[in-house]
Formats: structure tokens, sequence, C-alpha cells
């Protein structure tokens, strides 16, 4: 077992955003900034119910989740060509790539696109490209989740999943996403089976602000992998000793919790809770350009407020290793990585 050498509270956030890390909640969509939602807008002219730049940003003022939702949806408009879902992808991972994210499981939404006559193809392709290209020139491993929309049915899913199978070998998953409340997931149960028949993965969204049930649904009807989101488990003793039993990981994005409200005020985040009792938590960044933060702005933020220290740092980052899809290969050189980026920064400290 790694023992952590102690890191004074000044020095913690240059190492939090050292450390290597994996990302495991990203919505590739809502990685799209202001900035290029007008280059796209312009390239496919397109026109925006917004003047400027500035004046989208501050539109970005949501009191839930589904709020937020209306925004992400509109901003998604300018995308209609693989090298728009391209740019979108590399910039992601451009950004991911400086905040030290070696490994990135990216969910995306296709029936957001292809309700709007976007192929499929056209999509995954653009965004498998942007993975493949960040990986040559960048060192940042990335694989796609493809996400179901929970506020749609379940035939809808199925049908986006037909389209999606001659693409099988761009994805490594499913999810569901979207908005939780009203929308369970055994909503989803016969869909999930048949990914599952087909050697994908499955996670899903659960417990942000939908109850503890949502979580055992997505685990005993889904059969979820991991658990995104998941906060709302701290309210189910039961369950919070089931997650910790069995490592199921929950992917938390503390800084998409403050904005939706979930905790209004950061210093009431429950991840240090999550980990001081076992669970396999791991910090992400959701919706990081409408939410105002990528990976490691969640980190330090959410360390200031709370008070957690280099232990907790370093066991986010090796859960966010351990939980990933990745091979156990990687695995075990990230890990090796993690433990020497924590030795290195205590002998230069």
């Amino acid at each position: 077992m790694f023992k952590v050498p102690p890191v004074s509270a000044d020095r913690l956030p240059a190492l939090l955003r050292a450390m290597p890390k994996a990302e495991l909640h990203i919505h590739i969509e809502g990685s799209l900034e202001p900035e290029l939602i007008f280059a796209l807008a312009q390239r496919n002219d397109l026109p925006l119910p917004y003047p400027s730049v500035e004046a989208l940003r501050n539109a970005y003022a949501f009191t839930n989740l589904q709020s937020f939702l209306d925004i992400y949806y509109a901003g998604a408009s300018v995308l209609l060509h693989e090298q728009d879902f391209y740019d979108m992808g590399r910039a992601y991972l451009a950004r991911a790539a400086l905040d030290n994210v070696v490994h990135a499981e990216i969910f995306f939404d296709p029936q957001t696109h292809t309700a709007r006559g976007v192929a499929i193809e056209t999509v995954i392709n653009g965004l498998h490209r942007a993975c493949e290209d960040a990986h040559t020139t960048l060192g940042i491993s990335a694989s796609l989740i493809l996400c179901f929309l929970r506020h749609l049915s379940e035939d809808d899913a199925f049908a986006t999943l037909e389209q999606a199978l001659p693409l099988q070998d761009k994805f490594i998953g499913v999810g569901l996403d979207s908005s939780e409340l009203g929308h369970p997931p055994e909503k989803f149960g016969r869909v999930f089976a048949r990914c599952r028949e087909l050697g994908l993965h499955v996670v899903a969204h659960a417990g942000e602000e939908g109850p503890p049930a949502y979580i055992w649904s997505a685990l005993d009807v889904l059969k979820a992998e991991r658990i995104d989101h998941g906060v709302q488990a701290f309210q189910d003793a039961a369950l919070m000793q089931r997650l910790a039993q069995e490592r199921i990981a929950l992917t938390v994005c503390p800084l998409s919790n403050q904005k939706l409200r979930v905790f209004p005020d950061l210093k009431d985040h429950n991840l240090r809770q999550l980990l001081d009792a076992g669970l396999c938590a791991t910090v992400n960044s959701d919706d990081p350009a409408y939410f105002g933060g990528y990976i490691n702005d969640n980190f330090t933020q959410v360390f200031a407020a709370t008070g957690m220290t280099a232990r907790h740092a370093y066991q986010l980052a090796s859960n966010s290793f351990e939980a990933s899809f990745a091979s156990d290969a990687d695995k075990r050189v990230w890990q090796h990585r993690l433990k020497d980026a924590f030795d290195r920064f205590v002998e230069h400290d």
C-alpha cells in the first residue's frame, strides 16, 4: 500500500494539478465553449439568439438540471458536420491534456444530433478521429461512451443503438443521461440488457437529483458497472455499504453539483464523506464549458472548500484509474506514474 506523504496546504493545489488522472464523466457536448459555438455557427452559416460570446456566457445561469439542459441542447445545434464533432472533441482533449488527464472516457449524445437530421456516422466518426489524433499528438488515451437520453422512450434508444451498431468498434459502452427525475433507470431495462449481450460496458447517471432508489435500479436492473454522480447514496446506509464492498465507482462532479444546486455551497459537498466511507469516488468535470471548470478546477475548488488532504488526492486519482475501462496494463502504468508524481512532488517540496 502506497504511503502518501504529507503535503502542506499551500502546496496542495499544485499537486492536484500535476498528478496524472483519468476523467470518466465528461459530456463532450458540454465542453463546447461559447467561442467555439460562435465559430461553428459562423462556419455553418447558422444564426444564434445571442449577440456575442459574452452574452452567451452570461446566459449560463442555471437553477436546476432542466434549466441547464435547455441551453445545452441549444448550444449543440451548431454541430452539423464531421469536422464540427472532430473540432469539439479535439478541443476538449487538448484542454484535458493540460490538466494532466492521461485517459478520458467521453460521453456523447447521438439523439441530440440525429433528431436534427445529423447522421450518427457523422457524430461518431468525428469524435473517434479526434480521440485517435489526440492519442498520437498529445499522448492522451480516450474512448467513447454512447449515452441514451432518458427523457425519450426506450424504443428511441433501441433505434439509436441499431443505427450505431455498424460503428460499434468506435465506442466502448453505453450510458444514460439527461433529465433524471421522473425517468428511473428501469425505463431502459431491455435496451441495456441488449447492450450487455453485445459486450458493451454499461454506466448510468443516478442519484444526482434523483433518490437512492434510482441508484439501486441502475445497479440491479441495468447492471451498471459505474454510477455517474451517485451523491445521493449518502442517504442510504445499506447502499453505501454495497457500493463500498463491490467497489462500484461514483463519478462525482463537484462544480456541476454546486452549479445545479445539489450542493449550493461547495463546503457542504459530501465527496470527502464518500471517500472516508471507503467508496471508489472520483472527480470529474461533467459539462465544463457550462459549469465553470475543467477537471483541475473541480479538484482545486472542492479541496479548498472541504479541507481534503494529499491522501484524498491520491485516492481519487488512483480510483479514477481503477474505475476506468482501460486495460490492466495501462492501469498499472498510470498507477506507477501517480506514485512517481507524488514522490517527485514531495522531494521538491
